[in-house]
């Protein structure tokens, strides 16, 4: 049954914020699991005890995820949204706390706002908790598609802490995969919004930047830290990565305010 809808929160409790995790989830030994692709490739439910034993190590980078097309791909470009691009990739399990990167069945057609707005605090909050303490936390992600549609209504979040008995991290949350301004057909993942250019012109531009990408489409990003640069000197960072604008927003990551 999915929450009430959409009234202004990127996401809303359910549960009175407690998840549902059985005696054999909560445990100390880390791992992740991911449901099988269905009928109509789409995701099912991603599960993890999350530790420093899955997360990326200090030196590990993310790689790319553009060859990726979750269910109900359909890209469009917006000027009222950060970056431009309405879709991301979404990881249900976030990189910051798996590692994972160009996993099928770990990534989902979501908004920006929804992976910015909506999942990544949690995601952040987790993976904070975990890096202080050296605990565990038993993970569990569920996009929640209604009927055929190729592009879910939403996600459920689940998080619990094991060591402490959910002491340092307990919650139930979902989040809705909307974008403001945007009307959303979620049976085809195409989009209607002011300013917006078409879903076929922008896929195409997707598949030119394999080959070429302009300048201006490229910003630089550190090898830790959550903001892109334009600047590749910017905050002093060392050896930073260079990659397009979008991989950045697909990855989660937010314009410095100093270059932007």
């Amino acid at each position: 049954m999915l929450p009430e809808l959409y009234s202004g929160s990127a996401y809303v409790v359910i549960n009175d914020n407690q998840p549902n995790f059985s005696a054999a989830e909560l445990t100390t030994n880390a791992y992740e699991k991911y449901a099988a692709l269905d009928s109509n490739g789409r995701c099912g439910t991603a599960i993890a005890s999350c530790g420093t034993e899955i997360m990326p190590g200090e030196s590990e980078e993310r790689t790319s995820i553009s060859n990726i097309y979750p269910s109900g791909w359909k890209q469009a470009k917006y000027s009222g949204i950060s970056g431009g691009y309405l879709w991301n990739r979404c990881h249900l399990i976030g990189w910051q706390l798996s590692a994972e990167n160009a996993n099928e069945k770990n990534l989902i057609t979501g908004t920006r706002y929804m992976n910015t707005e909506g999942m990544l605090p949690f995601e952040n909050m987790v993976a904070d908790y975990i890096q202080e303490t050296g605990n565990h936390v038993a993970y569990r992600v569920t996009p929640v598609f209604e009927k055929n549609n190729l592009v879910c209504s939403g996600v459920q979040m689940e998080a619990y802490s094991v060591e402490d008995n959910g002491e340092g991290i307990c919650f139930n949350v979902y989040c809705y995969n909307v974008q403001p301004g945007i009307t959303i057909d979620y049976a085809t993942g195409k989009s209607v919004g002011k300013s917006s250019e078409s879903p076929s012109k922008t896929e195409n531009t997707e598949s030119k930047l394999q080959n070429q990408t302009p300048v201006e489409d490229m910003v630089w990003i550190p090898k830790t830290g959550s903001k892109y640069h334009s600047n590749p000197n910017c905050s002093n960072m060392k050896n930073p990565t260079q990659i397009t604008i979008e991989e950045a927003e697909n990855r989660g990551y937010e314009p410095c305010k100093k270059c932007y």
